[in-house]
């Protein structure tokens, strides 16, 4: 399945197909002037999601943090961004790093081989 295919298949899975998301792709200076704005953390991250309403909302995620990230964990970079995308889906369905979270993405994860 090609990236954008399996991109959409798992916003559909997690939000819905009517919900409305963007998603970009971000340098590392954009990915710290968006985290320092929205967090008051003044470095980049790998991913940050944001809900705009109960259907719209918007997923920025940083491939140069994200490959940095995939090492710690012994993950392919592919296999990582989708990881990390599933995590951002659920922080758009409402919920807060916790077990809840956890087994939520551990659920997706599985249906998508992640």
């Amino acid at each position: 399945m090609k990236r954008e295919a399996l991109l959409e298949a798992m916003k559909n899975a997690v939000l819905g197909k009517s919900y409305d998301l963007s998603v970009a792709f971000v340098s590392s200076a954009r990915m710290k002037e968006l985290n320092r704005t929205y967090r008051q953390i003044n470095k980049p991250t790998d991913i940050l999601s944001f809900p705009l309403s109960k259907k719209e909302g918007e997923i920025y995620i940083c491939i140069s943090e994200a490959k940095k990230e995939a090492k710690k964990f012994d993950r392919k970079i592919n296999n990582f961004i989708s990881f990390l995308f599933i995590h951002g889906l659920v922080h758009l369905k409402g919920f807060d790093h916790g077990s809840t979270m956890e087994s939520i993405e551990a659920r997706f994860r599985k249906k998508f081989g992640v």
